[in-house]
């Protein structure tokens, strides 16, 4: 190629662009319109320099950002004008470079796509029934990556060397493999095997007899623990009642309801109301956990175990998303199987989900009755993601992971590079730098050594995918917190932070941080943060949780909060709903009848012993929680007197609640008056006493339930009517645990909608713990801006 007829170009492109396929699309493209040059991926991005005619550069330019392939995302394209090279026809993709930011932006795990699924039950296909087929299109990228650049190098996929057919097939720019790192085949990949439980009368077996005597073990309504992408599921038949409430026990998860994995759309159909959206959700590249209605058994229909879901509004539905999945429900003309299987995290309730083999052997030793494994190893934890839809369509992610981790998320306004840590439940953490965030997979609950060793792993395995060099560590206030305690001890270790790079954030201010964040907001005006949850520690040092702040990313101030009342036993009282429950009576003025069902439930020496810890505050702590209070009412109507796990008093109040929710439009009507701060009160007492009324007059449990909902929501409207009086500002922002309860969550953003307001609502970022870390980031590692005068809303 002559150099005066052509330019050269040096093209750097940034976003998701790494597993993606994206250098075999430039090959190809570059190939199309006759360009010379090369292509390779470096720790910044994808590097291109393409030479030829000014018009066929300006063609691929353009083709390169909207022909991506279908997991790309290209978010920036630096092109620089460079001198000619003449290196003659054709265009190569060279081996990956190190050195620079690190910034590149892996995609998630993506489920097995159509093409992959074909293969995979064509009996003349080569891969026909491999486990782990896979393409540039779909199968492991984040759980498989130690580090980028993404190469099979510095993937679990390094140890296992391709045979000749998947070489030439990687080498080949026209195939779908070209360039694919997890590629392999029944030859060279990784191989699947069965280890049955010690005395469990089976012996081991291998390949396709492994999957077999896997299909067997569940349709004889035994426990099996299968290996997944970032981590092993316990599984069995949910239609057999005993096989769920063995795994229950085992499990040891009390009344928490399980996720079922339906065999495909249409089964999923018999068991749950699936409109255009949740259906959508279900069959997409991310399969998350869909939270739908259950449906009523009907005739014809399966039924599910009632033990699946005891007590819950939601049934949390999914569909396979791997090739081990796929297979487990049986190819055509395999014995008949399970349609249903519970497909729930491979851990003891509480415990981190497990992923090393011999670590599942051990520690999943009481629970599983054999083990479906494979010897590829899981560089990242990564759970299910979980969501619901809305009635508006808009989805609302509870749980983000699986599917998600590690997109990142975009950011308003520019950051230093920052690792903020979250909150002690629902762990997750977060790095940013510039206007990216990213969060780490689910962590769990910080209660114990392996959940702290599984957020340390994640915070490294993090920070080498993004480059990320914190010079900021952002952490809560509670002074008890394990992640906050974590961050104290590992900021002034950081190279580039120190413990002066410390900032500890109210909890509160970050969730509304974060949903201001996940709307674009840049801070420059403050909302009315609603920020409903069970727990949070205060700037008065008592529990809040039922908040009104007017915040920005600078500050916030106290505008309204829910009347507190001691909570009995301090975190003790979450498991004991009827003890809140008479604390609440206690602070309203109200006796402990006997005919109350929250009186009822407790026996006379724990009342006795009740009454003095209330009289003088022996082990109380204040609170101002609004889930708090959401437990007391579902124990007061005689719902849930003992919680067995997190929310289960409140889920079940919403799940009687929706079943009146259309029959009954009576709300409770909540008291306001000014407290001793200067903030307004909200006061549950009048709230109180008509349950207490209307449950002596026999009013339906489902009807009480449905007024307290209703009530809550007129009390958001308003004291966010009182806000705008009082400052002028129009937005309100719904966060906090307590808007995953939908009924809640619709009725305040309608009734704001309806009086003027801007209504922000999270939608990828869960409004629970999980979605803190975004707002402890924004708030503490944002650059300093310049406010105007006056506009400061903040104590």
């Amino acid at each position: 190629m002559t150099t005066a007829a052509v330019v050269r170009r040096r093209l750097l492109v940034r976003g998701v662009v790494q597993g993606v396929g994206f250098r075999p699309f430039v090959h190809r493209l570059a190939t199309e319109l006759g360009l010379a040059g090369f292509v390779g991926n470096t720790d910044d991005g994808v590097v291109i320099e393409a030479e030829g005619p000014p018009d066929a550069l300006a063609a691929f330019e353009a083709r390169l950002a909207s022909e991506p392939p279908p997991l790309a995302a290209v978010s920036a394209v630096r092109a620089d004008e460079v001198a000619p090279a003449g290196d003659g026809p054709g265009f190569a993709i060279r081996p990956s470079e190190r050195g620079g930011t690190g910034r590149t932006l892996l995609p998630p795990d993506t489920a097995t796509c159509e093409d992959c699924l074909r293969e995979l039950r064509d009996p003349a296909d080569r891969r026909h029934r491999h486990p782990f087929i896979t393409c540039t299109h779909c199968g492991p990228r984040f759980t498989i990556a130690a580090s980028l650049p993404y190469d099979r190098a510095a993937t679990t996929m390094a140890g296992f060397a391709l045979c000749r057919s998947c070489a030439a097939e990687y080498r080949d720019p026209g195939d779908r493999r070209f360039h694919a790192q997890p590629v392999a085949c029944p030859d060279c990949g990784p191989g699947l095997r069965l280890v049955p439980a010690p005395g469990g009368g089976a012996g081991p077996a291998r390949g396709a007899e492994a999957l077999a005597a896997a299909r067997r073990m569940l349709a004889a309504g035994r426990i099996v623990a299968v290996k997944g992408l970032g981590g092993y599921h316990l599984a069995c038949d949910a239609t057999d009642a005993r096989a769920v409430a063995v795994l229950r026990d085992r499990k040891a998860r009390g009344g928490k309801p399980f996720a079922v994995m339906c065999a495909d759309l249409d089964t999923a159909a018999e068991i749950g109301d699936l409109g255009e959206a949740e259906r959508a959700a279900l069959v997409g590249p991310d399969r998350p956990i869909v939270l739908v209605r259950p449906r009523e058994p009907g005739a014809g229909r399966l039924r599910l175990a009632d033990g699946v879901c005891p007590g819950s509004p939601h049934l949390g539905v999914l569909l396979p998303y791997t090739p081990v999945h796929h297979l487990l429900f049986g190819l055509p003309g395999d014995p008949p199987g399970p349609r249903l299987l519970v497909m729930t995290s491979g851990n003891i309730s509480g415990e981190p989900i497990v992923t090393d083999d011999r670590q599942a052997l051990t520690r999943l030793r009481a629970l599983a009755d054999a083990w479906l494994t494979h010897d590829r190893p899981i560089q990242a934890p990564c759970d299910d993601s979980v969501l619901r839809v809305r009635s508006d369509g808009t989805t609302l992610v509870l749980r983000r992971s699986r599917g998600y981790v590690p997109r990142p998320l975009p950011v308003p306004v520019p950051l230093r590079p920052g690792l903020a840590v979250g909150g002690d439940l629902k762990n997750t953490l977060c790095v940013g730098a510039g206007h990216d965030a990213w969060f780490s997979a689910h962590v769990g609950d910080m209660g114990d050594l392996a959940t702290l060793d599984a957020f340390a792993r994640a915070e490294r395995h993090l920070r080498r995918l993004t480059g990320v060099s914190p010079q900021v560590v952002a952490a809560d206030r509670h002074p008890g917190y394990h992640s906050a305690r974590w961050a104290r001890r590992h900021a002034d270790a950081l190279p580039s932070c120190g413990a002066r790079g410390l900032v500890r954030v109210q909890h509160h201010h970050a969730h509304i941080a974060s949903v201001m964040a996940e709307h674009g907001l840049d801070g420059a005006s403050p909302v009315i943060g609603v920020a409903f949850d069970g727990t949070g520690h205060g700037d008065d040092g008592t529990v809040w949780g039922g908040e009104v702040l007017l915040a920005d990313y600078a500050g916030y101030r106290r505008f309204a909060h829910l009347a507190p009342a001691l909570l009995p036993g301090g975190d003790a009282a979450v498991h004991n709903p009827c003890r809140t429950a008479l604390a609440r009576l206690r602070a309203a003025g109200l006796p402990w009848d006997r005919d109350l069902p929250c009186t009822a439930a407790c026996p006379g020496a724990e009342l006795s012993v009740l009454e003095r810890q209330l009289e003088r505050s022996l082990g109380c702590v204040a609170t101002s929680s609004m889930g708090r209070l959401f437990d007391a009412v579902s124990s007061l109507v005689g719902l849930c007197h003992r919680s067995g796990y997190e929310a289960q008093a409140a889920l079940e109040l919403e799940a009687a609640a929706a079943r009146a929710w259309h029959a009954d439009t009576g709300a409770y009507a909540f008291g306001f008056g000014g407290g001793s701060s200067g903030a307004l009160r909200c006061d549950p007492a009048p709230v109180l006493a008509g349950l207490v009324g209307d449950l002596r007059r026999g009013v339906p449990v489902e009807v009480l339930a449905a007024r307290f909902h209703r009530g809550v929501a007129a009390a958001v409207v308003e004291l966010c009517r009182r806000a705008r009086l009082a400052t002028g500002v129009a937005t309100a922002a719904l966060t906090g645990g307590v808007f995953a309860n939908a009924l809640l969550d619709g009725a305040c953003a309608d009734g704001l909608a309806a009086r003027g307001f801007t209504v922000l609502r999270h939608g990828e970022v869960p409004p629970g713990d999980g979605g803190l870390a975004l707002g402890q980031l924004v708030v503490a590692a944002r650059e300093p801006l310049r406010w105007p005068q006056g506009r400061r809303t903040s104590d």
